[in-house]
This record gives C-alpha cells, structure tokens and sequence, in this order.
C-alpha cells in the first residue's frame, strides 16, 4: 500500500512540473504578444491609441455610481479666509436671500423657509469641476449605507492608513486611499455592491482597523 501511495505522490508531482512548464510557455507568449502590441499602439500615434479618458457624462455616472448616499440633500463648503474658518453647511435654494434666509441667526434645520438642493448631476458636476466642493450623507433614512470611509487625521495617520490598506487587501477588499484636501491626512473608502446597515458597516471598519493595528491606535482615525 505504501508503495502505491509512492507511486501517486510520483505522478502527481510528474503532472505538476508538466504543467509549470506549460504555463511557463504560455508565459512568454503572452509577454511577446504584449510587446508586441504595446508597439503597435505607439505607432498608431497617441490619437488613434486606446484611451481611458472618460467624458464629462462618464465622470457623473462614475460619481453617482460610488458615491452613493441622500440623493435629496448635500452639503457645500464654505470658507472665510479672514477669519481663517472653513467647513460645510447644508446647500439650499435660499441660502443668505434677502427676507427670507435669516442665518446664521437661525439654523437651518429650524428654518421653516429651507429648500434644500438635491444631489443631481448639475452639483456633482460643479463639484468635478471645481467650481464648488460638495459633501456626501452617506446615511440613508433607511440607516443603510453604500460606502465606509475612514478618516485618519492626527499623528501616524500614514502608517494607519497604509496598514489598513494592507489589511483590506489580504481580506480581498476593494478600496481607495487619498490624501486629505490639507495634505495632513488620508481617506480610505470602501465601496458596497448594495446598501449595508450602518451598524455592519462600523463593525467591519472597526474589525479591519483592530486587526490591522490594534484598539490603542484608533485614536488616530475615525469613521465618518
């Protein structure tokens, strides 16, 4: 019996480098062909080549895509240079109208003359644009959520941020990282096929944040 066992392990080992040699060929065939398309490309010269550029629709739907949240609402922001000041109010069609917006007296969620804007792609497109900076409310009325975002924003948040990185991608994770808008800083967003209950959504982010660095570094982020 031992002596059959030999023999299995024998060809299946035999099968094995047949097989490595095999996807050793097809290997080199592949990285030829794709000099030797790379080659063609740049011949035909950079307006006849394929492109990834997307047009300014493409970019929308792109937005509205991964950026899911309250279509009916979005925030702007705002900044008083003199003062030094910056951050985001909720965008409506008669923020500072004469007779009849009364901030910063009044608040807005006690404003009776409030009409909020929606997030449509006249403000997405403002936004890709940079004619105005727009933010999202991710939570739904429903409390579900499309995305997760973590914030890391004190010292250490690059190394946060990269061992997060790292950890959603040994659990097979999608996501993106980018700097913050004051250079200081990084986002993390993870993206979901369908709405997520909020409450998962902040156990899953914790739970990667816990097996990435451990509870005493969560000082250094938060998740909005």
């Amino acid at each position: 019996m031992v002596h059959s066992e030999l023999q299995d392990i024998a060809d299946e080992l035999f099968a094995i480098d047949a097989r490595l040699v095999e996807i050793e060929a097809e290997k080199r065939r592949l990285l030829q062909r794709k000099q030797i398309l790379g080659q063609r490309q740049s011949s035909l010269g950079p307006h006849h080549g394929y492109s990834m550029q997307l047009s300014a629709g493409q970019k929308v739907a792109l937005f509205l895509a991964l950026f899911q949240g309250r279509s009916d609402v979005f925030a702007r922001r705002w900044e008083n240079r003199d003062k030094g000041r910056s951050g985001y109010a909720v965008a409506c069609h008669n923020e500072w109208r004469f007779g009849i917006c009364d901030k910063p007296r009044t608040k807005c969620r006690a404003c009776g003359n409030r009409r909020y804007r929606p997030l449509d792609e006249q403000a997405i497109r403002g936004h890709l644009m940079g004619k105005q900076v727009i933010g999202l409310y991710p939570l739904r009325t429903d409390n579900t959520c499309h995305l997760l975002v973590a914030d890391f924003d004190k010292s250490g948040w690059r190394n946060a941020a990269k061992a997060m990185a790292r950890t959603c991608g040994a659990f097979g994770i999608p996501h993106a990282v980018e700097v913050s808008r004051s250079g200081n800083g990084a986002h993390l967003w993870i993206f979901f096929s369908e709405p997520a209950p909020a409450r998962e959504a902040r156990r899953l982010g914790f739970g990667l944040l816990d097996k990435a660095m451990g509870d005493s570094s969560r000082s250094v982020f938060r998740f909005l």
